[in-house]
């Protein structure tokens, strides 16, 4: 369940009689408690309480008073209690079905609310649901209860009305939507006339049976787009004339409102029934963009920036500039004034808004500012100089543009109200301005020059409906000229393996031109690469959240060369970090922020997380695209390794068809004799059967046996089938190999022992999962094997400096960690090593390797995806002795590592190799 269908749930709990036997188990199936567990719970087969309520293990313990106690008595003995101790209850819950009492017992926060009141604070429980919070959002659940019937209220009229869910009328119910939100929030906060003035006209003047609501709401409505002076000829009926006209285009053009069901008109009801004063635009916005969206519905609750990672991009970009003037000013008045009128020019873009979240961050830090500026003037509630239309978006779906839109107003509002008072913000907020500052289209088809025009530029359009108008006409003219320009926001991600065609056509268009290689860039390259070339125009810093691969393997050779020509430089970046949502499923793709400029900056700031959790920030002349302090370097591949480490090989490549391999079943319908079967056959390893320990065999007949080998029928028939692929084969080299078709491409083998290093394996895995196989186990082309190498190769490809290599310079197969023998082994930087420091790497390799035996028959899949104690120490000791070598202490950092390995690699090729000088950019 998602945090809205958990809201819904636990709302309708609540609305029903209380029944004390039966609160704990309707409060369980409101958390997603299936019924099988249920059952088991009412049988008491799993309930373990001591106090004669209900106790599920590692989740909640709850007691209902039945009698004269208390309930903060009874959450005293729930919190005491050896039962709640012993089953690793994170919650104790008590209730009378007057009050209810909670705690946390991680945490130690605590609830303590009226019963009725529970809803408010469902978000206290969503761990229950295997969901992980994020605290704002939290303590924000007015923005999922209202996300919630208001997704309820949409889904029924679009069940009441089909048409309106159509592809031609879809933008006319977001619209209808947008009119709701702006009505429920002007309703609460003073803007309209009269507590809950729209929410008891729709319920007084409507029927029960819902057959005139549209009716009701058509008619404010009309008002809201009718101005005083020409409301005699429109003929409004009294209750309609009290609304204000509130113009903005929110309320102009076709007035149309779908029917309502009687069902509806309740969901209508509960939603005018909420305390719309709480909204937060900061997340309200990004939460219910996905009512209007069929395939997002389901993840409602859970599309939740939060504002601290919002704020990784704005503090460098330029938030952090302006408090570094804001402290230098102190209480000097002229400075103060210079300041604040750099305030009212900065423009910030985000071409890819949404529903304005990063807008309204934006343009709320800003009026902070501001507001402190005024105090330190002496100016408390001065009227702000901070237009709106300053925060420009572009946004491909039309429900996202107007929500983005609204959240700025209500922004704007609430900004108002806090800095200046309730009072001046009521009589300056009607009529809105119908600028549109918003545009909905693509953003990679628009020329943002136009949409955002930089210094110096006046493009004029003002319109009734600017809301719903087309393109072309989202020009406006900008207010407070001259001043800086930031771009910013979290575009889509999408590696070139789930593009559209229509997004390949659009990468396409814009790459084509500069680089072959654009079919392997990831869709947010492109944002990057048109913020680059919009900064060759207009004064402009630009930062956007992207996929760290972007930074990592083949993308970076081909995208930053391009972005470094247009004269940008990396100034600022947040090394990969988990740009979480609030499901604990999924934890959330790993990204970067990477901020750009052709402005010329005294440091640039690398910001990454310790290993202990920790965000350090380094000030460095400069960061590489690979996100390290250091030139500007593409790592390139070599063909030998170096001195020290051992030649790494693709396994044997097989092109058979299948003839040549065979798994337990088919093996043993060879028939074969014992000595058959020591002769001929050896058992094979790619990636997947190195990992999951799947067992495949192989055809291994060497020429002098070819002879004896084909005696056997079944082999003869399987060489045979060989032979016919082959010489069928389009490719010559499979032609050429007819001639020896009882054998693969390679007969590589180790005499005494082989390193297997699978060639695709799991991202989320702390370490690469190498192998030591027989000398007569056979590796095939689906890995990389090192033959008879010494044993301390396997320390070196089993550490944590390795994998954040492999990771960094050969990046990803999609989603999955792609090894390569020319880019990651041959170039992993690795300093000269003692006889004495390879012994211990040997030992180290060996101990991990025991470790595993111990757990004998896990995977490598199951060993690594939830590490025993003793494994994962192995692998600490080995990394401890490894980064010993290089630096006499354990790394701080993956950052750290990359350093070090980068100053080695640059160095180490600087030594060995010419070096090709590119516009700020070297090919080592």
């Amino acid at each position: 369940m998602n945090p809205v269908e958990i809201e819904a749930a636990v709302s309708d709990l609540i609305l029903q009689p209380f029944d004390g036997k039966e609160f704990p188990f309707a409060f369980l199936r409101a958390f997603g408690n299936k019924e099988t567990t249920i059952k088991r719970l009412l049988s008491g087969e799993s309930n373990k309480s001591d106090l004669g309520g209900v106790l599920q293990s590692n989740n909640i313990h709850i007691a209902v008073v039945e009698n004269t106690d208390s309930v903060a008595n009874i959450l005293s003995k729930l919190r005491s209690s050896r039962a709640t101790t012993k089953a690793k209850a994170r919650y104790i819950l008590a209730t009378n079905g007057v009050d209810i009492e909670a705690e946390d017992l991680d945490t130690g926060e605590t609830i303590a609310c009226a019963y009725r009141d529970l809803p408010d604070h469902f978000g206290f429980f969503l761990p229950l649901a295997g969901i992980t919070t994020i605290k704002q959002v939290r303590d924000s659940s007015f923005d999922i209860r209202a996300t919630s019937r208001l997704n309820r209220l949409y889904v029924e009229l679009l069940k009441d009305n089909p048409q309106w869910g159509k592809a031609e009328r879809r933008h006319e119910m977001n619209h209808f939507m947008s009119r709701l939100i702006f009505c429920f929030f002007a309703e609460d906060t003073g803007i309209f006339s009269g507590a809950s003035l729209f929410t008891k006209t729709v319920e007084q003047m409507s029927a029960r049976d819902a057959s005139n609501v549209d009716e009701i709401i058509n008619k404010i409505f009309i008002a809201m787009n009718t101005k005083t002076v020409d409301r005699v000829r429109t003929n409004l009926p009294r209750w309609a004339d009290v609304f204000p006209y509130v113009n903005g285009g929110l309320f102009s053009g076709e007035i149309e409102v779908p029917k309502f069901s009687k069902i509806a008109r309740s969901y209508f009801l509960h939603i005018g029934n909420l305390d719309w004063t709480k909204i937060n635009p900061d997340i309200f916005g990004s939460m219910i963009q996905a009512v209007a969206d069929d395939e997002e519905r389901g993840q409602l609750g859970m599309h939740y920036t939060s504002v601290p990672n919002i704020l990784k991009v704005l503090n460098p970009l330029f938030l952090d500039s302006l408090r570094e003037e804001l402290e230098t000013a102190g209480t000097n008045q002229r400075m103060l004034l210079n300041l604040r009128k750099r305030l009212t020019k900065i423009r910030v873009f985000d071409p890819a808004c949404g529903s304005g979240n990063f807008l309204v961050i934006a343009y709320k830090q800003i009026r902070e500012i501001e507001n402190t500026i005024n105090d330190l003037r002496g100016e408390q509630g001065r009227k702000s100089d901070i237009p709106l239309t300053n925060f420009r978006g572009i946004e491909l779906r039309d429900f996202s543009a107007e929500i983005a839109r609204l959240a700025l107003i209500i922004a704007e509002f609430q900004c108002d109200v806090i800095y200046r008072g309730i009072q001046l913000a009521l009589s300056e907020f009607l009529p809105l301005s119908s600028d549109n500052w918003i545009t909905c289209g693509n953003a990679l088809q628009l020329d943002w020059l136009s949409v955002c025009p930089p210094t110096g530029t006046r493009v004029n359009f003002i319109g009734d409906n600017l809301i719903v108008e087309p393109l072309d006409q989202s020009e406006i003219e900008f207010e407070n000229e001259g001043g800086e320009i930031y771009i910013c926001g979290n575009p889509p991600y999408l590696g070139s393996t789930w593009q559209s065609k229509q997004q390949k056509y659009e990468m396409q268009e814009i790459f084509n031109e500069h680089t072959k290689g654009w079919k392997s860039l990831d869709y947010v390259a492109a944002w990057f690469f048109k913020a680059a070339n919009y900064g060759k125009h207009a004064k402009a810093d630009a930062a956007f959240v992207a996929t760290n691969s972007i930074c990592q393997g083949q993308q970076v050779s081909i995208l930053w060369p391009m972005i470094f020509e247009t004269g940008h430089e990396i100034t600022f970046a947040h090394t990969s970090f988990k740009w979480a949502n609030l499901a604990s499923k999924n934890a959330g793709v790993t990204v970067v922020i990477v901020g750009i400029s052709r402005q010329p900056k005294k440091s640039r700031r690398l910001f990454s997380i310790t290993d202990g959790g920790s965000v350090i920030v380094k000030e460095t002349e400069n960061i590489n695209p690979y996100l390290v302090e250091g030139p500007n370097i593409i790592i390139s591949k070599n063909s030998t390794p170096s001195v020290e480490l051992s030649r790494m090989n693709f396994g044997n490549k097989p092109v058979d068809g299948g003839n040549l391999l065979f798994t337990r079943d088919e093996l043993d319908d060879l028939h074969l004799t014992s000595e058959e079967h020591k002769k001929f056959i050896r058992r094979i390893y790619g990636s997947t059967e190195f990992i999951r320990g799947i067992e495949r065999y192989c055809l291994w007949i060497t020429d002098e046996l070819y002879d004896e080998a084909i005696q056997n029928h079944y082999i003869h028939q399987r060489v045979k089938e060989v032979r016919s692929i082959r010489l069928a084969s389009k490719d010559k080299g499979a032609n050429k190999m007819a001639d020896r078709s009882h054998q693969m491409r390679e007969m590589n083998h180790g005499l005494e022992q082989t390193i297997i290093v699978p060639s695709v394996s799991s991202e989320r895995r702390t370490y690469l999962p190498v192998g030591l196989l027989p000398g007569d186990a056979v590796v095939s082309n689906l890995a990389f094997a090192i033959f008879d190498a010494p044993l301390w190769n396997v320390a070196i490809i089993a550490s944590r400096l390795h994998i954040v290599w492999i990771r960094t310079v050969c990046g990803q197969l999609e989603t999955r960690l792609r090894y390569s023998n020319t880019m990651g082994w041959n170039t992993f930087p690795l300093p000269r090593l003692t006889e004495k420091n390879k012994a211990d790497l040997a030992q180290c390799a060996e101990n991990i390797l025991l470790a595993r035996e111990e757990h004998f028959p896990a995977t490598i899949a199951e060993l690594y995806e939830s590490m025993p104690d003793n494994l994962r120490e192995a692998h600490e000791r080995n990394d401890e002795v490894i980064e010993r070598i290089y630096i006499g202490r354990r790394f701080r950092n993956d950052t750290e590592r990359l350093e070090k390995l980068f100053d080695l690699y640059t160095k180490n090729s600087y030594s060995t190799k010419s070096i090709k000088k590119g516009k700020g950019l070297k090919t080592l």
